[in-house]
């Protein structure tokens, strides 16, 4: 099983659209086993009880970052910045397995590989090109990616609040 890199640091926030902007809050996800629990937490710190929008973002240091998109009862859409992340990081499995990284213990280093729904945020104005863009940026930072993904949807505040 993968695990936590020592000494890496992990920021996790959710946000939740409202008719009046965006509201977020840090989340914790140090307890999280599977993949539900990624989605009970976003619930339970956001109080969604309906078919509200809610993002899940996630960075760990200046390794790789997540954005998971939860609608009512559809089925969750992830956005992971570096596959490779579902296979030496437990957090980053439980985001692989949401992107539908397929688990496999010997997979070679192929650099950055971004993985899951690259559509997530394009009805919010990021096109899946803008979105692999960033993400593949040469020298930016996963912190530094979200926020460009923060500004263009609109929760640019509430991140640097949580900050």
């Amino acid at each position: 099983m993968p695990s936590r890199p020592s000494g890496s640091s992990t920021f996790s926030a959710a946000f939740v659209r409202t008719p009046k902007g965006w509201n977020g809050a840090e989340i914790d996800l140090g307890e999280a086993e599977i993949v539900d629990d990624l989605g009970d937490a976003a619930q339970e710190h956001l109080g969604i009880e309906g078919d509200e929008l809610a993002l899940l973002c996630v960075e760990v240091e200046d390794e790789w970052f997540a954005i998971v998109r939860y609608e009512g009862d559809a089925e969750p859409r992830a956005f992971l910045s570096d596959a490779q992340a579902a296979l030496t990081d437990d957090l980053g499995a439980l985001f692989g397995e949401l992107a539908g990284v397929a688990p496999g213990g010997d997979a070679p280093e192929l650099g950055v590989r971004p993985a899951g729904d690259f559509e997530l945020l394009s009805d919010l104005g990021l096109s899946p090109e803008e979105l692999i863009e960033l993400s593949m940026e040469e020298g930016a930072l996963p912190a530094d990616t979200l926020s460009v993904v923060a500004e263009r949807l609109g929760f640019a505040d509430e991140l640097d609040r949580l900050r």
